[in-house]
């Protein structure tokens, strides 16, 4: 299991419409599902995501998986939210925009 987990790291990550999204940085694990709940992604393209801040995208998104990661689904652009507006609690300085939004 170990060694399928870090494959993932350093993948490219690409939208079904082969747009580029970034690299896999981290699995993030589900320790009590004992499943691989999101992706941490890298060096992410800037013209998708505000800032090229590094994106936790749910594993849900993920439809193939080879020498690339494809998406099923990944928004057209993110963006940042303000600090007054933010709903969930981030820690100082941490730089990971999660995205979480339903497949229409």
């Amino acid at each position: 299991m170990e060694e399928m987990i870090t494959s993932f790291v350093r993948l490219p990550v690409y939208t079904r419409n082969g747009i580029y999204v970034g690299n896999v940085k981290n699995v993030i694990l589900d320790v009590e599902k004992k499943r691989v709940a999101s992706l941490l992604l890298t060096k992410t393209n800037p013209t998708m995501v505000e800032g090229a801040m590094d994106v936790a995208v749910p594993y849900r998104w993920v439809n193939a998986v080879g020498d690339i990661v494809i998406l099923s689904y990944f928004p057209e652009k993110v963006l940042l939210e303000k600090k007054e507006e933010a709903t969930t609690e981030v820690e100082e300085g941490a730089e990971i925009e999660t995205i979480d939004e339903p497949i229409a």
